[in-house]
């Protein structure tokens, strides 16, 4: 049985840095993955791992909305005196997906095997079962692993309404498939992955519906942030039914018709041609033998503690398949946090679930970290909150992108930082200041201690220190500088 010092199962964001960390590091790394997906390259075929990221989600998310923002943009070019613009009809989504697919093919050579081989690891082709706390079956093959570390991600779920698997529909596993662009499109669930992929189709001309079952879209965040979201979405055309769930899809006259119940009990029906599911994820816990191992764990993922670590010692789990933060970027966090605790000694490392930025990236993005005001108020934390909008920036007012959008700023007891939300075409490049002063401690005020280029957009974050520093100005002090400023005059 060959020995390891890392058996990584998964080579998804999280099992990648695991195992690129660990092998350059000199520890002696396994890398088991499942499903490895071939793309084309200059010099022949990449195969390459990458999980969800790459494949599913961020990465081509991200390219479908880049293609469809400059569709959209193209159309509104005569806003600013740009002569020969306007509306361009539907695109050609077979054109688009080929657009998704070359940023796909230019980033997979990062996560291929042959890549991680030369970087030192053992890559496995296969799926990884636990046999006992230190040993990994992959296809007959019996690794042995100081550590094992679970990074097996996360599907789609799909909920159990009747007609709906019979009429068939796409995740955001397969939407990027289509070549087609459907001339109707429903969306189950209001979340990011459905506001993001329905927002990109209605601006590539498809007609959007999206089915929410909570009070409004995007529901961890607050619903002052998320109404300048459904706004703009709405302005686009997109119809937004909030409070309400598909109970029955049917097939009439060539359609997908879907039955919507509102939370008042009123149904309508809504005929699409093609049903993205975006209502949530689920672990992929299938044929780890988790219950052989004695590894504990619930329908919402892996259960592990701040460390990282599983109720077995010596195996780990991180990513979509522990559950808590289903980012790409988390992932890569946890990863950093055991390969310190697994390579060294003692573990001492532990995960900064308080510093977790997300974005949403929409038109207007959304960006957050920390507590949101709802949340604060739900749970009785001292906090005040300050606001500055983009219409008093003035790079959004030449850019046209200052109205309705705003950064607000919970700030707690000696200008703690405790939470902020920005929404703005940008607002996750911006994010990033805050998250750094909030992760260090810094007060709200240190925020307004930079001198920043004039005019950039990060020029809010000195306004929503400028409104905290209003506050400290009280009308003793007020009196104070007056006289002050009397006596320098003399």
């Amino acid at each position: 049985m060959e020995r390891y010092n890392l058996v990584v199962i998964g080579a998804g964001s999280g099992g990648l840095v695991v195992a690129a960390g660990g092998a350059s590091l000199g520890a002696r790394v396994a890398l088991v993955e499942k499903h490895p997906i071939d793309y084309p390259g200059p010099e022949g075929t990449v195969r390459a791992m990458g999980g969800d990221c790459l494949n599913f989600g961020c990465v081509p998310s991200k390219a479908l909305i880049r293609a469809a923002k400059a569709a959209r943009h193209s159309r509104e070019a005569g806003r600013f005196g740009v002569q020969g613009a306007g509306d361009t009809g539907p695109q050609d989504l077979g054109a688009v997906m080929d657009w998704v697919l070359s940023r796909q093919a230019h980033i997979a050579p990062h996560d291929s095997i042959e890549r991680f081989r030369g970087l030192g690891a053992e890559v496995f082709e296969g799926a990884g079962r636990l046999k006992s706390p230190h040993e990994v079956d992959v296809n007959g093959t019996a690794l042995w692993g100081r550590h094992v570390v679970i990074a097996t991600g996360s599907h789609a779920r799909v909920p159990d309404v009747p007609g709906l698997r019979e009429a068939g529909f796409v995740t955001n596993e397969t939407v990027f498939g289509l070549r087609s662009l459907p001339g109707a499109l429903l969306v189950m669930g209001g979340g990011p992955i459905g506001t993001e992929i329905g927002q990109s189709f209605a601006r590539l001309g498809s007609r959007v519906t999206i089915v929410s079952s909570t009070p409004h879209l995007c529901p961890k965040e607050d619903a002052d942030v998320v109404a300048v979201l459904a706004k703009r979405l709405r302005a686009e055309g997109i119809e937004i039914l909030d409070e309400a769930r598909a109970t029955k899809v049917e097939i009439a006259g060539g359609k997908k018709v879907v039955t919507v119940r509102r939370k008042d009990g009123a149904e309508s029906v809504v005929a699409a041609d093609e049903i993205l599911v975006a209502t949530g994820r689920q672990p992929n816990l299938e044929g780890l033998n988790l219950e052989g191992v004695g590894v504990a764990f619930t329908p919402k993922g892996i259960a592990t503690d701040a460390k990282c670590r599983t109720n077995v010692t010596s195996v780990w789990a991180i990513g979509d398949v522990a559950g808590s933060f289903l980012f790409t970027h988390w992932a890569g966090h946890q990863a950093g946090v055991v390969l310190r605790n697994t390579l060294s000694p003692v573990a001492l490392a532990t995960c900064d679930a308080g510093n977790v930025p997300r974005i949403t990236f929409t038109e207007p993005e959304i960006a957050h970290v920390g507590l949101t005001e709802s949340a604060a108020a739900a749970t009785g934390i001292s906090h005040t909150v300050f606001r500055a909008g983009f219409d008093c920036n003035d790079r959004a007012v030449c850019d046209g992108e200052h109205e309705d959008a705003f950064a607000k700023i919970l700030v707690g007891g000696k200008g703690r930082i405790l939470g902020a939300s920005i929404v703005h075409p940008h607002a996750g490049d911006l994010l990033g200041e805050i998250v750094l002063a909030k992760k260090h401690g810094l007060s709200v005020s240190a925020l307004g201690s930079v001198i920043r280029a004039y005019p950039s957009l990060s020029e809010i974050h000195g306004a929503l220190a400028r409104e905290v520093l209003k506050t400290s100005l009280t009308p003793g002090r007020k009196q104070l500088l007056t006289r002050l400023a009397a006596f320098l005059r003399r």
